[in-house]
């Protein structure tokens, strides 16, 4: 019984690294990338990779030189945080041009879980186009960067400063591009977005809407 509650524990362990993994890519919205058929395949191949790491530790006897009952712990715990490191290790060696490339079971583990990674993205990303485009839609991008940018990070607390530094470059290197400008406030959204999430950007915009609207033709 004791073993069967070791590989539970392992298992939730892996899912909780997969998971926590995918919140810090997917920052404007953790729980939508997490709700996501591509993220549970990621997150069930973080539990089969720490699984498998706990059998093969517990199979050639590793004990990370623990002894009595934190032998047990600490067996679970690198099995559950560690699975990738330890299925870094390399089997045989493969000549690439003129690089050797090590190959292990990590390696084919990697390709998947980047692969599952790679779908959540395709499907934030989708979501994420047609959001910003509804949201930020007849808004002026002259106005909505001098105005709907200082205020988003106004609305924010507890935004890094380096965080902010980089952001505000985006902005500066954004503003300077030649793209057209119904273009450049789609874009402009979206690194609000990244920022402050879509909840705070919802609520910026149509506390400005009407400050942020283009101005009206001139007659000549």
């Amino acid at each position: 019984m004791p073993e069967v509650f070791d590989f539970v524990a392992v298992a939730l362990l892996g899912a909780l690294v997969g998971g926590a993994e995918l919140v810090s890519r997917y920052r404007d919205a953790p729980h939508a990338a997490l709700y996501t058929r591509p993220a549970l395949v990621y997150v069930a191949l973080n539990v089969t990779a720490s699984v498998l790491a706990l059998a093969l530790i517990r199979g050639y006897g590793w004990t990370f030189n623990a002894t009595g009952a934190s032998q047990r712990w600490t067996q679970v715990l690198v099995g559950g945080v560690g699975a990738m490191a330890l299925f870094r290790t390399s089997l045989f060696m493969v000549r690439a041009g003129d690089r050797d490339i090590g190959v292990g079971p990590g390696s084919f583990l990697q390709i998947f879980r980047d692969a599952a990674d790679r779908e959540v993205d395709r499907v934030r990303a989708r979501a994420r186009s047609m959001a910003v485009a509804k949201l930020m839609e007849g808004i002026d991008y002259r106005k909505a960067e001098q105005g709907l940018v200082p205020y988003g990070l106004a609305l924010m607390q507890n935004v890094p400063e380096e965080e902010q530094t980089k952001f505000l470059r985006a902005i500066d290197l954004l503003t300077a591009d030649e793209v057209d400008d119904a273009i450049k406030v789609r874009i402009l959204g979206l690194h609000i977005l990244n920022v402050v999430g879509p909840v705070v950007l919802t609520a910026a915009v149509e506390a400005l809407r009407d400050e942020l609207k283009p101005p009206p033709p001139t007659n000549h």
